[in-house]
């Protein structure tokens, strides 16, 4: 069983049902899918891969291996539940910026600002296949019709690990946002995402971009469209690359099925999750993230 792999061209020529169906599917059943032919320039998606194999090297990865987890590794022989075989650093763009890899900032500015449009492009199908107006997720994402979102990039390395079998490269989990955007490593294995009860490798495929759904867009499509457990395996040989983009709601924004999704002619359908703030959310999520999702939407404070 395989991710699926979607042409994103194809959605302006005549093969535009088949793909917006497509979607629709891997939204449906495994929440994650990958994307060719995206847009995004390759050049571009070239010089992210360069300056952030460089950014590693250069500025992270002494440091990695003097950190806790690799001592932790050496002293023990146990498996290690709490901890996480991953170098990570998350940038906005107005964070404090790597000095010491040239063109980082400016090649991670505009992978962004790339990444932040294409994000809004995938949420519009994803209107459209729900039966939703135009710019909905967006809208409930953004907390109205501002710019309220948080966009946050997390650029994660997963050295070689002396023993994969005792620790994950990132523990299962599924993600508290809504559109998550990763352009992964196309040597490094490592990720896989559960389906009907089986690990399912997302092969590494040359410059696509992988999207998966959080749990924000479970709730807004009332469970139509699931978040997915995913996981990163350690790599035995070579250093995994993975950067992470996600569209998540403004913590003052407050999520709740659509109501179109809810109500239907001449019948009502079961609201499945409740109403709440999405900071509130968050303050549940950072205490259970690997633990199971539903306890979570029962347990935030309805609005």
């Amino acid at each position: 069983m395989a991710i699926p792999v979607i042409d994103f061209s194809k959605l302006n020529g005549e093969d535009r049902a088949k793909t917006m169906a497509q979607i629709a599917n891997a939204c449906q059943e495994s929440g994650f899918f990958q994307l060719v032919n995206h847009g995004i320039p390759v050049e571009l998606l070239e010089r992210v891969k360069k300056v952030s194999s460089e950014f590693y090297k250069g500025e992270r990865e002494e440091n990695f291996n003097k950190s806790k987890e690799v001592d932790l590794l050496d002293e023990s022989s146990e498996k290690l539940e709490n901890v996480d075989w991953e170098d990570v650093i998350t940038i906005l763009d107005d964070n404090e910026w790597p000095s010491k890899t040239p063109s980082f900032q400016e090649t991670m500015k505009e992978y962004r600002f790339e990444l932040k449009k294409f994000a809004e492009k995938v949420m519009q199908v994803m209107d459209e296949n729900l039966g939703l107006p135009k710019g909905y997720i967006r809208k409930a994402l953004n907390d109205g019709d501002g710019d309220n979102a948080f966009f946050g990039t997390k650029v994660s390395h997963y050295p070689p690990c002396p023993h994969p079998e005792r620790v994950k490269g990132l523990r299962a989990h599924t993600d508290a946002g809504g559109v998550i955007l990763l352009f992964q490593d196309d040597k490094v294995g490592g990720l896989q995402v559960l389906k009907d009860g089986e690990w399912i490798d997302v092969q590494p495929l040359p410059n696509t971009i992988v999207i998966n759904t959080g749990d924000q867009i479970e709730v807004l499509s009332n469970g139509r469209y699931k978040s997915a457990w995913h996981r990163v395996l350690s790599p035995v040989h070579g250093i995994r690359r993975s950067i992470a983009s996600f569209y998540n709601p403004s913590l003052k924004a407050t999520i709740a099925p659509a109501p179109q999704l809810v109500e239907k002619t001449n019948q009502q359908v079961e609201q499945t999750y409740p109403k709440f703030v999405f900071g509130d959310y968050m303050s549940v999520y950072v205490q259970q993230k690997f633990l199971p999702k539903e306890p979570r939407f029962q347990a935030v404070k309805a609005v």
